[in-house]
């Protein structure tokens, strides 16, 4: 109980309660644009967020991160076109009803299956915490490497028919953080005689780079455009009742979003395709999944705005981010020498209630918010892309610039920008870089301070906890190269097929 009265007392500051105002208000309106997304604005404003107390830099950030999908649905709906990339299969069955003259119906289906996906997560963090602060304490050096490893080989493998490529840029993530002074000999690793490589190369400076900077050269070299939104008439409460009616499909499509929400480099996309495949398949009208059906759009929205929530446990328990909006909000933890993991559940527990208690008010804001603001967003979603792309350039330097006044920096990010660019260009992945660095730098510190303790290889999973995190290591290359097996089978058979049909004829 003393920890709910300190976690309420910290939300209750007039700080944090901007903080959240400003993230929740300004996330649904950077999802409702086109072309921005939560990765660049929270790049953007990571600098900012250093000079302020952890609890009010968490809570903007996350403001941003919860809100953001409430606000890509209005575009996904009323013009099929996202507003961040995991509102895509959200157009799938928003925009057909937007076309049958539903769009108010639509998009308060959408807002009501967030509402109820974000609060469901956050009802299910709440509760996993004792469980938390009891099994955290039981990971060591040895334990925390195997999970950041199982971690970022999660994050390979969740790029299907990218994997190769995707494994080398995680490397090349895991490359750069070794960039600068060693902090164990105080040599230099990879500096190449240039100073200033000494200090290594920044997350912050990558990330603003490889997101921000990335897309607004993105937006500057592509054809400039204005979407166009009609505006919606009719209560947006109205979603609520005609959820209730599909409650089972909300809560199980919640619960993927929470169960894959946990496990690292699956996220939004698989929770969304599986809430959908399955909604699909138990419902008593599939045909009209594609067409315009409730129990379609509802599945996406509950399924994507309950994984916000759940990612936050590895990251508080462990310190391992699942993906690159979780490991952006690492950095600021590792500012305030605030460090997530075990020790966080045993000394900073009023901070971890107080962003519990903040992603429940972040829902209750957007919801209210929503409910009377969502014509006055149909005309933001009007801002033309070249404009936008200017905004973030200028935006990106001056935060890059802010880190530490060094043009040398914004030179770095620029040149990360370009890399951002040319790979969206080839539609290869950029958080594999990002999960490199921090992931890579998690994986030599605990190894270092693992090795003094080892005398044989055995010894690293010699605790029930690193057998069971190797066993699982095990068991997700086990299952990947069965896939494999399966699916060159597959073509092997099709090839087969095909050369006796050419046979036949």
């Amino acid at each position: 109980m003393e920890n709910l009265i300190a976690g309420l007392e910290m939300l209750a500051r007039w700080d944090v309660m901007l903080a959240l105002l400003v993230g929740s208000v300004g996330g649904v309106t950077i999802g409702a644009i086109p072309g921005v997304g939560p990765a660049v604005a929270i790049a953007i404003l990571l600098p900012a967020t250093f000079s302020l107390d952890p609890i009010v830099g968490l809570t903007m950030l996350l403001g941003i991160y919860g809100s953001s999908m409430y606000g890509g649905a209005i575009p996904a709906v009323l013009i099929n076109t996202p507003g961040t990339a995991v509102n895509a299969l959200t157009s799938y069955d928003g925009y057909p009803m937007t076309q049958k003259g539903q769009a108010h119906r639509a998009v308060s289906l959408a807002y009501s299956a967030s509402f109820w996906g974000g609060m469901f997560g956050i009802l299910c963090l709440i509760l996993l915490s004792p469980v938390l602060a009891l099994v955290a304490p039981m990971f060591g050096s040895r334990e925390i490497f195997l999970a950041a490893f199982l971690g970022i080989l999660l994050v390979i493998l969740a790029h299907r028919g990218q994997i190769f490529a995707a494994g080398l840029l995680a490397m090349f993530g895991i490359f750069l953080q070794t960039i600068g002074l060693d902090a164990v000999t105080y040599t230099q690793r990879f500096t190449f005689g240039l100073s200033f490589l000494s200090s290594g190369i920044n997350l912050i400076v990558v990330v603003l780079g490889l997101f921000a900077l990335s897309q607004a050269f993105f937006l500057l070299t592509e054809p400039d455009s204005t979407p166009d939104a009609k505006p919606v008439t009719g209560r947006m409460s109205d979603g609520i009742k005609e959820l209730l009616q599909h409650k089972r499909v909300a809560t199980v499509a919640s619960g993927f979003g929470v169960l894959l929400g946990m496990i690292p480099g699956t996220g939004e996309f698989t929770a969304q395709f599986m809430s959908y495949t399955y909604a699909q398949k138990t419902s008593k009208t599939p045909e009209a999944f594609g067409k315009g059906s409730p129990e379609g759009l509802i599945a996406s929205e509950a399924a994507n705005n309950a994984v916000p929530a759940a990612a936050m446990i590895p990251l508080l328990a462990l310190g391992i981010p699942g993906e690159a909006l979780t490991a952006m909000m690492l950095s600021v933890f590792y500012v305030h020498n605030v460090v997530p993991g075990p020790q966080l559940f045993q000394n900073n527990i009023d901070l971890v209630y107080g962003l519990y208690f903040a992603l429940i008010a972040l829902n209750l804001i957007v919801m209210v918010f929503l409910l009377f603001s969502t014509n006055l967003l149909t005309r933001i979603i009007r801002v033309p892309t070249r404009f936008l792309g200017v905004m973030i350039l200028l935006l990106s330097f001056v935060g890059v610039y802010s880190l530490r006044n060094s043009l040398t920096d914004c030179m770095i990010s620029a040149g990360f920008g370009v890399l951002g660019l040319v790979l969206k260009r080839l539609n290869l992945p950029i958080v594999p870089i990002i999960l490199g660095m921090v992931l890579g730098g998690i994986m030599e510190v605990k190894l270092r301070s693992a090795l003094p303790r080892l005398k044989t290889p055995l010894d690293m999973i010699d605790r029930p906890i690193s057998f069971v995190l190797f066993v699982m290591i095990l068991i997700v290359l086990a299952l990947h190269i069965r896939a494999l097996v399966r699916e060159w089978n597959a073509h092997q058979t099709d090839a087969d097929h095909d050369m006796h049909d050419s046979q036949m004829r």
